[in-house]
């Protein structure tokens, strides 16, 4: 690169994180979120409760687009003066606690939340991850078509091996990080076991289940939205997602609706279940880090969660949140409350999923190797070889 491209790129930089050294009101605490704009009145409400309970401290919420969050959040990370909170994803959080940027959070400060969600997001045995909601998969399923819904995906290899005469799922094998998620589900998820024995076997199963008709061709090619609408006309007999594509299956297919059954999401040989969080981080610069810290305990606690949840499809992350009935209690004719309590229920059983700080980078690599063998490019040995290979050098 030239030295004058360099050049520039420092300059504008310097000029980004400049806007975040300006001196702000001393009682003020800044506090960034993505893409919450369209729940602005209940924001607003929360943010208003706290300063009415805590009036030493005056809120300034500002939200941002998500595609703007990671680099947005990096200049100002490394500013000397940062927002006090901020909502992030797992991955880009592990990333900036590994560089030294965060504060550090106890264990007894993070009690209102499940062990389980907890022990999950801690990096390098430490908290410094503040939960705040979470999604979690489920199968759709055509109740007329498949009677009795597979469980994992091994019985769908075994239904597959057995004749089908219509494909049974398509899955996005090259859609972000669909198939990273699935290895996650038989514990393969790093280069110490991407060319292990159970790996070769699974993507053998695969290679020869997609070759076998039970994968639509078009799952190396097409995204989770067109899975979707091979489900609503008929076309495969079962779709995985968010409990948010109940609503979108009854307004498009109605017919399809009438005989779509719920069940969890399919598990591999953990037999535990992958889902996704949001959660806040405190910066270590952040010269507000006991009110930052109370301020998002606040946002997560029973009420706020309950409210939250009542306005969006999102899971809590709240112990008491979840032990409401509105997570335990759905009525047999309430497909809408059958989804929640059954995505609620999966928190309790979850898939640790380590961090991975070039995370799109492996996705990456996983997914071009995974189309190669699924196209017999060339022997699976060979090719889990060199993922492990390029994976080890960091994609």
């Amino acid at each position: 690169m030239k030295k004058w491209v360099i050049l520039v790129i420092l300059v504008v930089f310097v000029l980004i994180a400049g806007c975040f050294t300006k001196q702000k009101p001393q009682n003020e605490l800044v506090f960034w979120t993505l893409q919450m704009r369209d729940f602005s009145g209940y924001m607003e409400n929360v943010i208003a409760n706290f300063e009415k309970d805590n009036p030493g401290v005056k809120i300034k919420w500002v939200d941002i687009p998500f595609s703007e969050g990671e680099k947005r959040t990096l200049a100002a990370i490394l500013s000397d003066a940062p927002p006090d909170l901020v909502n992030l994803n797992p991955d880009f959080s592990a990333l900036l606690a590994k560089k030294g940027t965060l504060t550090e959070i106890s264990d007894e400060d993070l009690k209102q939340f499940p062990r389980e969600i907890v022990d999950n997001m801690k990096f390098n045995g430490k908290n410094y991850f503040i939960p705040w909601y979470a999604t979690s998969a489920l199968t759709f399923y055509n109740k007329k078509l498949l009677p009795n819904p597979p469980k994992t995906y091994n019985e769908i290899f075994a239904r597959c091996h057995a004749g089908v005469t219509k494909p049974i799922m398509m899955f996005n094998f090259a859609e972000n990080d669909s198939m990273l998620r699935l290895l996650n589900k038989y514990g393969i998820n790093s280069p110490d076991n991407i060319n292990s024995q159970m790996a070769i076997d699974l993507y053998q199963t695969l290679q020869e289940t997609y070759n076998s008709g039970c994968f639509p061709k078009e799952s190396l090619t097409q995204t989770h939205r067109e899975s979707l609408e091979k489900y609503m006309a008929g076309e495969v007999l079962l779709f995985e997602g968010g409990s948010n594509f109940l609503n979108m299956i009854k307004e498009n297919a109605p017919q399809t609706f009438a005989h779509t059954g719920l069940a969890p999401q399919l598990t591999g040989e953990t037999g535990k279940y992958n889902f996704s969080m949001m959660n806040f981080i405190i910066p270590i610069k952040s010269q507000k880090q006991d009110a930052a810290l109370k301020f998002a305990l606040y946002l997560t606690n029973t009420d706020n969660q309950l409210e939250l949840a009542k306005l969006t499809n999102i899971l809590a992350t709240n112990e008491q949140a979840l032990s409401n009935e509105f997570y335990t209690k759905a009525p047999a004719n309430d497909p809408f409350a059958q989804a929640r309590v059954l995505s609620a229920r999966q928190l309790k059983n979850i898939q640790p999923q380590p961090f991975y700080s070039n995370r799109k980078e492996i996705i990456t690599l996983v997914n071009n190797a995974t189309q190669k063998i699924l196209l017999k490019g060339a022997s699976i040995e060979s090719i889990l070889d060199k993922l492990k290979s390029d994976w080890q050098q960091g994609g």
